[in-house]
């Protein structure tokens, strides 16, 4: 509920909303699934237009308000660990290469991802499923 004050106030405020950003993140959660991969899918980044932005924003929880953290490309791979109820934003993890991040295999506690490589919330629109 705060977030949506913070908003009204940025919006009554005439302050831009890219400076009304959350500041906090929604961490992308892993596993639960004694049986199953800590993260079940592979995507792709697939479709961003040459002629626009170039590139999908990575933000710190679903939704645009949110922070952007880092910007990948098309054919981007990414493991698919969570989304929201509307299955409008993918809960990511990614790394360079064929790096697996530690989510390619089973993890039975359902936890916060905390490996090396980097994680995020991208907009589903974007993301060809590829596995899984």
């Amino acid at each position: 509920m705060s977030g949506v004050i913070s908003l009204a106030a940025c919006l009554l405020l005439a302050i831009p909303v890219g400076s009304c950003a959350h500041t906090k993140s929604v961490p992308v959660m892993v596993g639960g699934d004694a049986e199953s991969d800590a993260c079940g899918a592979v995507g792709e980044v697939k479709g961003l237009r040459s002629g626009g932005d170039g590139f999908l924003a990575v933000r710190a929880g679903p939704g645009t308000s949110y922070r952007v953290v880092d910007k990948i490309g098309n054919g981007q791979l990414l493991y698919l660990c969570d989304a929201t109820d509307d299955g409008a934003w993918l809960a990511v993890v990614y790394g360079p290469d064929d790096d697996d991040c530690g989510v390619s295999s089973p993890l039975q506690a359902r936890q916060a991802y905390q490996g090396t490589c980097k994680a995020g919330w991208v907009k589903a629109t974007w993301i060809e499923v590829v596995a899984g």
